[in-house]
């Protein structure tokens, strides 16, 4: 592979754009129209359940800026920079297989599968069409995920934002603009009210971002905006509960719309500022590190690479944002294509972008950053080839210690930083980009935690629903503050103490393990609708990701966790695994029983199926 070292940055954009765009024209349509077989005659539970608060028809562009937000978290971000430790190439080529064979049929399956339940969570559309143990199971193992995923992602957008007066700043006031925004959306009858919002927005945000840097110096007011980690940490949570409580028009939809905007926005400016700049790959095609023995991952790029990057290539996350809220806005069946697969590919892009960001910096000064102070001395003396180079200069322009920061934030930050400062007359604005890097890694986040919270609200309601059936009324609005409080508190607590970090390793793990179930549920569908050879488009990614999985599991349990004397992340993990495992085999039993049945009934939606439910 040293024919691929030092190539250009270019070449990566170039094949991603590429890639994802046949595979959206070709494959994606292959999916609509053979597989999920949409239409557009049929009414989707936003029409047929309207209730102006969960069920709202939406315009699909702001519906693909809600899903895309939530589903775009710290993931697609992090992931690939942390994996860079094993070189470019192994994070490329997954990220884009991953994404396209994997990670956008895994996104629109489980949407479409939700649209045809009623807009429904993965529990109960596990529990209808496998059965209700596996729905049970299902729902546990969801829920604890959740948990996992939002305390993990909390800590990170903590981490990012405390002593950041500027980036709090701008991140608070995307809370007030989606407002206004949502607002005319709303009540302004006009047929370009979505423009009207969208541009207000933007002027909005713009002005936020401008001013920000000025306003919010860490004296400004006293220094009252220079936040410490524990009153971050009590914030973040009760954002979550209002977003979960609120109507999703309100808040909710307008500024995952809204944060698209900066998401998307930056991540073009990094294609650009690569255009521009044309950096070389400094970071070799594949490191020393590709059999194991890595400061930041210890185990081998097989199979680690598959669960290091997670979101950007397949993401079980998505299985509660796509059967969670998406579903209840979807206003055309047809849009499922666009919202779900479409959305996956453009985090797919997003993680490309990451890559090379982490990719450009000189291999000694990334793994400087991403390796513990107290290690980075013996790894250096082991592996001389990675001593630091430019790190210096950027603490300079900066003005941080970047030594030992890791978990591959500000890594990315400091990517993105070096490429915006190399575009001719911007180099003095180096310290700039770095801190607009950090309040974007920071808005992915939030954009999740309050979708993740109100779909964790949904999951609570139908399991307390079984036991208290007024629970499963969505209007009730006790049961909302109740199971928003109880969900919020859960994570917001372990984000508190500071817990979770300890595991947040093991968050690849179990996220891939619900991806894993996710396609292996929802094939059911697809084999109960009777579409024969077409189900093997979720079946194959399913059983390799079962399989991938597994084999990544048992390596960081029994050979990570466990050895080390880290019992609770080794049960966690074996816990999760067990769970995956059961869920498994009664897919695989439903599978056998459907493949039986050779008659065929009409269902509600006139599809010719082996069962009704």
């Amino acid at each position: 592979m040293e024919f691929l070292n030092g190539v250009n940055a270019l070449v990566l954009v170039f094949a991603a754009v590429c890639i994802f765009a046949i595979a959206y024209r070709f494959y994606g349509i292959f999916l609509a129209n053979k597989v999920f077989k949409l239409d557009a005659s049929r009414k989707t539970p936003a029409i047929a359940l309207a209730d102006g608060h969960d069920y709202v028809a939406t315009n699909r562009t702001v519906l693909f800026g809600h899903h895309f937000a939530a589903i775009a978290a710290a993931g697609p971000l992090l992931g690939p920079v942390l994996a860079a430790q094993f070189g470019f190439l192994p994070g490329t080529l997954w990220i884009l297989v991953g994404c396209v064979l994997a990670g956008g049929v895994h996104d629109a399956i489980v949407l479409f599968a939700s649209v045809r339940h009623k807009g429904q969570s993965l529990a109960a559309i596990a529990s209808k069409e496998i059965g209700k143990v596996n729905g049970i199971l299902t729902a546990v193992a969801v829920l604890f995920i959740m948990v996992l995923a939002l305390s993990g992602l909390s800590i990170a957008c903590i981490n990012a934002l405390y002593n950041a007066p500027w980036s709090l700043f701008i991140v608070s006031m995307t809370v007030p603009i989606a407002i206004v925004m949502g607002l005319i959306m709303k009540y302004h009858k006009a047929k370009n009210a979505i423009a009207l919002a969208s541009l207000a927005g933007l002027v909005m945000l713009l002005i936020t971002i401008i001013w920000g840097n000025t306003l919010m110096r860490p004296e400004a007011f006293g220094g009252m905006f220079t936040w410490s980690k524990t009153t971050i940490a009590i914030v973040i949570p009760l954002f979550g509960f209002a977003a979960s409580v609120l109507p999703v028009w309100i808040m909710l939809l307008p500024r995952d719309y809204l944060s698209t905007y900066l998401k998307i926005g930056t991540i073009v400016m990094l294609a650009v500022g690569i255009i521009f700049v044309h950096p070389q790959l400094k970071m070799p095609a594949l490191t020393d590190f590709i059999h194991g023995g890595g400061p930041i991952i210890s185990g081998k790029v097989f199979p680690f690479i598959f669960i290091t990057i997670a979101c950007g290539a397949i993401s079980g996350f998505h299985a509660v944002i796509a059967a969670g809220t998406t579903p209840k806005m979807l206003s055309n069946e047809r849009e499922v294509l666009f919202v779900g697969y479409g959305a996956m590919l453009t985090e797919g892009f997003v993680a490309i972008m990451a890559l090379i960001a982490a990719c450009v910096l000189v291999p000694g000064d990334y793994f400087a950053i991403n390796t513990p102070k107290a290690l980075h001395d013996a790894f250096v003396a082991a592996n001389p080839a990675y001593a630091v180079s430019e790190i210096q200069n950027f603490i300079d322009k900066i003005g941080i210690d970047l030594y030992g920061r890791t978990g591959g934030a500000v890594s990315l930050a400091v990517g993105m930083a070096y490429v915006f400062g190399n575009i001719p007359f911007m180099d003095k604005l180096t310290a700039y980009w770095y801190n607009f890097a950090i309040m974007f890694e920071a808005v992915f986040i939030l954009a999740a935690l309050d979708g993740g919270t109100r779909v964790g609200r949904f999951f609570l309601q139908e399991l307390f629903g079984k036991a208290v059936p007024k629970f499963n009324d969505k209007n009730w609005v006790p049961g909302i503050i109740i199971t928003s409080a109880i969900f919020s508190g859960a994570w917001g607590y372990l984000a508190y103490s500071g817990d979770i970090s300890s595991v947040w390793p093991l968050f690849g793990l179990t996220n891939q393990l619900l991806a894993t179930g996710a396609l292996l549920i929802t094939s059911s569908l697809l084999i109960r609708l009777n579409r024969g050879k077409y189900a093997l488009c979720s079946v194959i990614p399913g059983i390799f990701m079962l399989f991938i999985t597994f084999w990544a599991g048992y390596l960081q349990v029994f050979e990570g966790y466990f050895p080390k004397g880290q019992i609770l992340l080794g049960v966690l993990g074996l816990t999760t695994m067990i769970l995956m495992l059961l869920i498994s085999i009664g897919v695989f039993k439903k599978w056998i029983e459907l493949i039986k049945i050779k008659t065929t009934l009409k269902d509600e939606f006139g599809d010719d199926v082996k069962e009704l439910v």
